[in-house]
């Protein structure tokens, strides 16, 4: 495996954080909102149980979140409807961007103005989701060394290790059919899990080397996360610490 996130781990590295908390709460409800389209009860829709969780690991209020659920039955309330756009970024980069919004006429412009701003276009339908699979990941608390077995006897296709200096955690990828058994059966083994999505992974990893060319890179990916109907993004780049860290 490639790794499923490295945008979300080049974060961290980089101590970027949401600047508005109300804004994570808006893309998080429109998340909830389309999951819900499949059933409000999160016990019988594990996409909706999967949104929900995610929410609360963000503090969103149980008021925001039942806002968010309870929107699917409102006629009269715009629906929100999931849009995955393509592109390419600086160096060749390949993004996918998963948008939730209740107005495409907005949400296009928006992402394709983020694009060509900082260096990237915007791609026709399956140019660049050919580059991806569509996996099930569980991030979980522990060495790869240590769960490999119980998580491939649970079902995951392969564990890699994540771990850094004083934290030990790996990621579990699984079909995406086998998510929900796989999670429920890593918790019924006692093993933490600290969260678990779909996600797009990428067949393989360019990496930036080129200080101007990450930085622009970044730039483009902070403008897409500022975006309140992006809903996550995919990418197939990394960025070595040394890069990211340089003044």
């Amino acid at each position: 495996m490639s790794g499923h996130s490295k945008w979300s781990t080049i974060k961290r590295q980089k101590g970027a954080k949401d600047a508005v908390r109300g804004a994570v709460f808006t893309k998080l409800g429109n998340t909830i909102a389309v999951a819900a389209r499949g059933g409000t009860d999160p016990d019988m829709n594990f996409a909706l149980r999967l949104a929900i969780d995610k929410a609360k690991a963000a503090n969103m209020p149980m008021a925001n979140i039942q806002r968010a659920i309870d929107r699917v039955k409102d006629k009269n309330a715009a629906q929100i409807q999931e849009v995955l756009y393509e592109g390419y970024g600086p160096g060749g980069t390949a993004i996918l961007v998963e948008a939730a919004t209740d107005n495409i006429n907005r949400t296009y412009p928006e992402v394709r103005l983020a694009f060509s701003k900082h260096g990237g276009r915007l791609a026709e339908k399956g140019a660049v989701a050919f580059q991806f699979d569509r996996k099930g990941i569980i991030r979980v608390q522990g060495s790869a060394d240590e769960l490999l077995l119980q998580a491939i006897e649970a079902g995951a296709e392969d564990v890699q290790d994540e771990s850094e200096p004083g934290k030990e955690e790996s990621v579990v990828y699984t079909a995406p059919a086998d998510l929900a058994r796989v999670r429920d059966a890593l918790n019924a083994a006692g093993i933490k899990v600290l969260e678990a999505e779909l996600t797009y992974v990428p067949n393989s990893t360019v990496v930036v080397t080129d200080k101007e060319t990450a930085g622009k890179v970044m730039r483009l990916m902070e403008a897409l996360d500022d975006l309140d109907d992006v809903a996550n993004t995919h990418v197939n780049f990394d960025i070595p610490e040394e890069i990211i860290a340089a003044p």
